[in-house]
């Protein structure tokens, strides 16, 4: 496969062709594909998120000096978490590029979203061992600090529940209340779904694999929903 169309996007171009190659290589992919030598993508992953997590530390540090470190660390774990970082992915293309075995390749949804994180991480520890620090930066920069204004407008720091109630409070004076509406399927894999009501009317309904989670994503929703 050519990554020339990918590279282009970026605006960088490999020196070495296997680093960019092994950053889209999912471990299923190997299962079917088995090459002496080939490597898929996880320990690039690992580097790549210490690579990460360091330039975008750097760039809050210098962006809000009055912050302290708790907001720091709640701003820095927003920026790098799997749903923005699948997000930028995502407007990459990076899809289009996965090498992934038959079965991962149906699969979309959470499921994908993570394998899009990980390669994400994956392709900041190819461009770092391709050509430094800087051009890293550089990657992460383009595709991660955009967020940051967002992040601390619209509070995408705190988690869905407590945006929703905040808000909820400040707009309607209400809190918002939360309903077991069902949970199928067996102990090991059971699946939660929750409503979430604002003065007794039904803003949204969420799932998830716990109670916990189900009220986050309701939560989430009703924000969308609402357009806070």
């Amino acid at each position: 496969m050519s990554f020339d169309a990918f590279e282009e996007r970026i605006g960088y171009t490999f020196k070495d062709k296997r680093l960019i190659e092994t950053a889209f290589t999912h471990r299923s992919y190997l299962n079917e594909n088995r090459t002496p030598g080939r490597e898929h993508n996880e320990r690039l992953e690992f580097l790549g998120d210490a690579v990460l997590e360091l330039a975008v530390t750097e760039f809050l540090f210098a962006k809000y000096p009055e912050k302290p470190e708790g907001d720091l660390t709640a701003y820095r774990a927003a920026l790098v978490n799997t749903v923005s970082i699948s997000d930028a992915a995502t407007k990459l293309g990076m899809n289009d590029h996965m090498l992934l075995s038959r079965g991962e390749a149906k699969d979309t949804g959470r499921a994908r979203s993570i394998i899009l994180a990980n390669a994400f991480e994956a392709m900041i520890g190819a461009i770092y061992l391709d050509a430094g620090y800087d051009a890293a930066r550089t990657f992460i920069a383009t595709n991660i600090f955009h967020k940051a204004d967002e992040v601390v407008e619209k509070r995408l720091w705190q988690d869905s529940k407590s945006r929703l109630q905040e808000i909820a409070q400040e707009k309607m004076g209400i809190t918002p209340t939360y309903e077991l509406v069902s949970q199928v399927g067996p102990d090991h894999d059971k699946r939660f779904m929750t409503a979430v009501y604002l003065g007794g009317a039904r803003a949204a309904v969420g799932e998830g694999k716990s109670k916990q989670e189900s009220e986050q994503d309701a939560a989430q929703k009703a924000l969308v929903a609402k357009n806070w």
